[in-house]
């Protein structure tokens, strides 16, 4: 499960470059929360979490709303620890992998949902 989730991370990222982001950290980890990747294409910051399902509606169905406070928090944290990104426009993606798919859902929640 741990090899399967690196896997995806890596799919989702090189996925997110193709698609003109930089990844600026993977994994982010700070007290009460994680973050799969952070990317920023132009002035928009990209908080995003990788799930993987056998059927890619279950993967987007996956990031629960306590999941989503706890990337919240996290992200709070990396904005403190980054504070030259603070002007830049923040949202939360989700990038649903399943077999032989990918979908980046841009904006799919918004803080405090």
């Amino acid at each position: 499960s741990e090899r399967s989730g690196r896997r995806s991370e890596w799919i989702a990222a090189l996925a997110l470059q193709l698609k003109g982001y930089r990844v600026l950290q993977r994994r982010f980890r700070a007290h009460g929360g994680e973050i799969d990747l952070i990317a920023q294409r132009g002035r928009v910051v990209a908080i995003i979490e990788v799930k993987r399902r056998k059927v890619i509606d279950d993967a987007v169905g996956a990031v629960t709303a306590r999941a989503r406070r706890r990337i919240e928090r996290a992200a709070d944290m990396f904005v403190a620890r980054h504070p030259y990104l603070a002007e830049c426009e923040w949202r939360y993606d989700i990038v649903a992998i399943a077999p032989w798919r990918l979908k980046h859902l841009r904006g799919a929640w918004r803080f405090g949902e």
